[in-house]
């Protein structure tokens, strides 16, 4: 996997509402200014990149709609949810994918002597990881890596095993790579104690990172079908959310957005 391109900074004003789920209108150079600004100021914060899966449990759970709008920072990962603003006539600038900003990040944590700690993944992806981001970007500092066993919610035992290994490294940011919702309860449970921390939720792509799993090529993703190019991958893990769970919501959150023309979808 190769780093993403960096692009002029471009964020438009304002949000979109997703089925209660409130999306910010920034790209991904504009994300990453924000945490630069938030680090260089001793401040922390939570970039979501919600895609559909996670936008559909949003809107099934009002629990989980609250714990995703706690991220400070929540901007679109998914063809579909761009799809979806344009058809409302409010688009935004840019797909901003947690694959991408995981390089975008470590570039700039290297720029600016900040330190990363790599939290998740499968045993060995982390360090894989870590090592293929030091070598791309000279200085950066991956001041550690852990991949525990996490519950759904996370019990205090292992909040508090997260919490040593973190304190013992004081990182800047963190990559955290759980399944959703996995992530943000543990993300949510651990930023009070670490206010000057930025945190990425970022889920599979440390094993892009590592190479331990192909993504896509540039082309595949501008048309909106990586998720297809995952699917052919890991068609036994993916087939049920891809084709049973998120192809209906997407078309029917698209329908939606066709009929709303205007103003924020809402699912019949």
């Amino acid at each position: 996997m190769s780093p993403p391109k960096r692009r002029r900074a471009t964020g438009m004003m304002g949000s979109f509402d997703f089925f209660g789920l409130s999306l910010q209108r920034l790209d991904r150079e504009a994300v990453c200014s924000q945490v630069a600004e938030g680090m260089a100021e001793g401040r922390g914060g939570w970039v979501l990149t919600p895609n559909v899966e996670l936008v559909q449990q949003a809107s099934r759970d009002s629990a989980i709609c609250a714990l995703y709008g706690r991220a400070n920072l929540r901007v679109p990962d998914g063809a579909p949810l761009l799809w979806m603003a344009r058809l409302a006539g409010h688009p935004f600038p840019d797909r901003v994918a947690g694959s991408d900003l995981v390089w975008l990040l470590a570039e700039e944590a290297a720029r600016n002597g900040r330190r990363l700690f790599l939290l998740g993944g499968d045993e060995g992806v982390a360090a894989a990881a870590a090592t293929r981001l030091e070598d791309r970007y000279p200085g950066l500092v991956v001041a550690g890596h852990f991949a525990p066993r996490v519950s759904i919610p996370p019990t205090p035992e292992e909040i508090l095993a997260v919490q040593d290994a973190l304190q013992a490294s004081q990182p800047d940011l963190v990559f955290v790579a759980f399944g959703s919702p996995k992530t943000e309860y543990l993300i949510d449970a651990l930023r009070a104690q670490f206010p000057a921390t930025w945190w990425l939720g970022c889920g599979i792509s440390l094993s892009f990172v590592a190479g331990e799993i192909g993504r896509a090529p540039r082309w595949v993703q501008w048309i909106g079908m990586e998720w297809f190019h995952r699917l052919l991958q890991e068609p036994r893990r993916l087939a049920s959310r891809y084709l049973q769970r998120n192809l209906p919501f997407a078309l029917r959150g698209l329908a939606a957005a066709l009929r709303s023309r205007g103003g924020p979808p809402a699912l019949s």
